[in-house]
């Protein structure tokens, strides 16, 4: 194998950083992360890219439905960061906007509290999604199944409460123009919709790769008018918007239980999706869902993709690169990361980063 013989080295490994399934967001010379030690004290905390050490800690809350069953109570969400400021979202609801340099809270809400939120059973797992002016999150419930807040001030710009008392999901936000209409796309419980990013209307909704899931994990990938979605116990599904008069509306174009639905979510790499799904990776055309291959690889896995290739974070903590082709699975090489944590009944579901010629 090409790689990890040539050009890969651990630059510094760090053993202290608390607990969770958070992804570090990584901006010039800092990592971003949430964690947690113990049930009671959620924190978001800044990194030196240089050693891995601590710059600064904040704690923002508690962890979130920590009776759930089965038992992974913890930290869950990947920080936002925007210019000089980050956001995040800890397990119990608790939205921050800190201060990027400094750790130092501007402002803070919490979605139960303050909106009736109602996350599924394994609490809130969404990373913010910046748009313009606008921080979007999800809290779930009748209320306000989705809301946007002013970024600066944390005031409300809307709420929208989407019909049948839709939990929150573990899927983030995206935003996205069809039709001459900016709108977001969210997985909530029971479906795919879209809302009007300007007043917070919904606008579609499509359900069949939803159903039967007691968690929707993946985040969409979109591109243009052409969303794909997946849900663990259902399957993966493309569909393309259509716009007529104003109102718009999802059509299938395929759909199959066999497409990644994994909660490593999927990767649009130029005109194609890949993904695993029951253990293998899968590469198809992301508009029409023809199969170009698929392999066992090193099973499910959570998905990075840059510079031509993918880079797998494996639920068994292995981790392996593979070239971004459809022409056939090629795999780069593989490895174990030394001295890895204990996970207890937990699986390695930390999204892969690379940033800077660093892989974390």
């Amino acid at each position: 194998p090409e790689w990890p013989k040539e050009g890969l080295r651990l630059v510094w490994q760090v053993k202290d950083i608390g607990s969770g399934y958070s992804t570090p967001a990584v901006v010039g010379d800092r990592l971003y992360l949430l964690s947690n030690q113990g049930t009671t004290n959620e924190f978001v905390q800044a990194l030196d890219a240089k050693d891995g050490k601590q710059t600064w800690s904040q704690r923002i809350g508690k962890v979130g439905n920590p009776d759930q069953q089965p038992s992974y109570p913890a930290a869950r969400s990947t920080p936002t960061v925007d210019g000089e400021c980050l956001f995040a979202l800890g397990s119990d609801g608790d939205l921050a906007c800190l201060e990027r340099t400094t750790g130092k809270v501007r402002w803070q809400k919490n979605l139960r509290k303050d909106y009736g939120g109602q996350p599924g059973t394994w609490a809130y797992s969404e990373s913010p999604l910046i748009d313009g002016e606008a921080v979007v999150c999800t809290p779930g419930g009748g209320e306000a199944t989705l809301v946007a807040f002013n970024k600066k001030t944390g005031e409300l710009i809307w709420k929208c409460a989407i019909p049948g008392d839709e939990q929150a999901s573990y899927a983030s936000a995206l935003a996205i123009k069809v039709g001459g209409v900016r709108q977001y796309i969210q997985m909530v419980q029971k479906g795919l919709v879209g809302v009007e990013a300007k007043t917070g209307k919904l606008l579609w909704r499509y359900d069949k790769t939803a159903k039967g899931s007691p968690a929707v994990i993946p985040t969409p990938v979109a591109d243009g008018d052409f969303i794909y979605s997946a849900g663990a116990r259902n399957g993966g599904g493309g569909i393309k918007l259509k716009v007529k008069e104003g109102t718009f509306e999802a059509e299938q174009v395929y759909f199959s239980p066999k497409f990644p639905t994994s909660i490593g979510g999927a990767v649009k790499a130029g005109e194609y999706l890949y993904g695993t799904s029951a253990g293998t990776l899968l590469c198809l055309e992301f508009t029409t869902g023809i199969v170009k291959w698929d392999d066992r690889s090193i099973g499910a896995a959570a998905l990075c993709y840059a510079d031509g290739r993918l880079y797998l974070h494996g639920e068994n903590g292995e981790v392996a690169l593979v070239e971004a082709t459809p022409e056939a699975y090629r795999e780069k090489g593989r490895f174990k990361p030394t001295e890895p944590p204990d996970r207890g009944a937990s699986k390695a579901w930390a999204y892969p980063v690379v940033a800077n010629g660093r892989l974390y």
